[in-house]
């Protein structure tokens, strides 16, 4: 009795420092190398099914499908494999698109952008049994993703603050700290402090490029990602390039991370740049590519916290300012460049696209450096100061190609795509999950040694998978862990499990 009483509190003690690394109480012995589709959900014609989030309460998964509407999918998982889909929430009445939900203790919130997209949107709140409102609460411009911490006690929203297509409005990115405990009272933070520090972050690879933007303006929090112990949100910044630590407790901006470069002339980042070449073939290149990451996920080891990023890469694109330029259309200059022409060539460079704000020394129009958008893989820093602790350079592409399902035709734009990530417990080791949009599959690592991960399996999804959800095994449906993705190209939800 005396040891079990002993055990008893060193557990409690765990808990209570976050130690258990968001472990599942007693968890079953599974093989995170052996996921196969179980189930699977077509949302019908026109469909996109982009992010979703379950509630153990009800066993109810919530979808968001914005393709003819502003809706909600609701599907009922009670009866695990089988699925039920029930009356969808209708939020149009109460704003534009839906563009994230998220849910804890029996509360479901949807993020909500505006009518007029640069105008502020919204957090809506639901009861996840009833989906009866209990709240609608104003945050920044276009909020395009929303969680829960994991006390429940605090919403946060990263709200992206696009300009409208001819860059005539451009709103300022922000992040939205709601307090749920205060009845939903919400404070929204803004990055024009760290105006004077633009200079030396963009000695370190962090963007500004927006017509005329403040860095406020230009900044577009991307995706968050909240601490154990619910007190820090890491927001990835994606078209900047950088990573946001946000103290949630005082509701203070610590510090914004550049991200960096990753080198394509070193041999382990070697890629394919060429969709017109008949062949996959990873080199190596005179460029850089910025990491521009999309989806980010917390989690830590032996008490060590970690951040992983997706690095998807993305561009600016809209009717009057359009970053994009392909190497073959740019003035090279031939003393960094003495094989210009040869590079130009469409089966060598000339195909990849590149960003024209960077690289261009002079402004004169002639380019003494590349740089081109994501890292066509993932990273991995220590949350205390976001210093990276891995990169996977072409590793993951490399097991995509193994896997026969690489797809040469986006070679020239970013490659594999990866932008969801999300870690889950298994065995009592944290195991990551890589959507990667361009080759409809996720990559499953073990992250038991953050500095060099484990590469266990490719699993193929439905077509493009926006959203990557873990369930872990102490609340799933079934009592086994469960791997959900959403498909945004072909409307479908498909289900996973060992």
């Amino acid at each position: 009795m005396q040891k079990k009483s002993l055990l008893a509190l060193l557990l409690a003690a765990a808990i209570m420092n976050g130690c258990t690394d968001h472990a599942p109480q007693n968890p079953i012995q599974e093989d995170p190398s052996a996921f196969k589709e179980v189930a699977g959900v077509d949302l019908g014609n026109l469909a996109a099914a982009e992010i979703s989030a379950y509630d153990p309460i009800s066993k109810r998964l919530f979808t968001v499908n914005n393709e003819k509407a502003a809706i909600v999918e609701v599907l009922d998982l009670s009866a695990f494999p089988a699925i039920t889909k029930l009356q969808p929430i209708d939020v149009s009445a109460l704003g534009g698109v839906a563009n994230s939900v998220a849910v804890s203790n029996g509360k479901l919130a949807i993020a909500l952008e505006a009518t007029n997209k640069q105008a502020n949107g919204s957090v809506i709140v639901l009861n996840t049994n009833t989906l009866q409102m209990i709240k609608q609460i104003t945050v920044g411009a276009l909020p395009d993703m929303v969680t829960f911490s994991p006390d429940g006690r605090l919403i946060v929203t990263a709200n992206e603050g696009e300009p409208n297509a001819d860059y005539s409005v451009d709103p300022e990115g922000s992040v939205s700290i709601i307090d749920v405990t205060n009845d939903y009272s919400v404070k929204t933070l803004t990055f024009e402090g760290f105006e004077n520090d633009y200079n030396a972050l963009a000695a370190k690879g962090f963007r500004k490029f927006g017509p005329k933007a403040t860095l406020a303006q230009d900044i577009e929090p991307e995706y968050v990602a909240i601490s154990d112990n619910s007190q820090k949100a890491f927001v990835t910044l994606q078209e900047n390039n950088g990573v946001a630590e946000i103290d949630l407790i005082s509701g203070k901006i610590l510090a914004l991370h550049a991200l960096g470069t990753k080198d394509i002339s070193y041999i382990l980042n070697a890629l394919d740049p060429s969709d017109n070449d008949q062949k996959v073939e990873l080199r190596n290149w005179p460029i850089k590519s910025f990491y521009l990451p999309d989806a980010i996920s917390y989690f830590s080891v032996n008490g060590t916290p970690y951040v992983i990023t997706a690095d998807e890469g993305d561009a600016r694109e809209y009717s009057t300012f359009d970053e994009q330029k392909r190497v073959s259309s740019l003035k090279l200059n031939p003393v960094y460049f003495p094989n210009g022409d040869e590079l130009k060539k469409t089966s060598n460079l000339g195909r990849l696209r590149v960003t024209s704000t960077r690289g261009d020394f002079e402004n004169d129009g002639t380019y003494e450096e590349l740089y081109s958008f994501g890292g066509r893989g993932f990273s991995i820093f220590h949350a205390a100061d976001m210093k990276r602790v891995y990169e996977s350079g072409n590793s993951l592409e490399q097991e995509v190609i193994k896997a026969g399902i690489y797809d040469d035709s986006r070679s020239d734009d970013k490659g594999v795509e990866p932008e969801g990530v999300t870690v889950g417990w298994m065995n009592g080791k944290p195991v990551a999950f890589i959507a990667m949009e361009r080759v409809d599959a996720v990559g499953v690592y073990d992250l038991s040694n953050p500095g060099a991960p484990q590469f266990l399996q490719i699993i193929k999804t439905g077509d493009a998978p926006e959203g990557v959800l873990f369930i872990p095994s102490d609340k799933s449906p079934n009592g086994k862990s469960l791997l959900v993705t959403s498909n945004e190209e072909d409307g479908t939800v498909k289900f996973f499990q060992p």
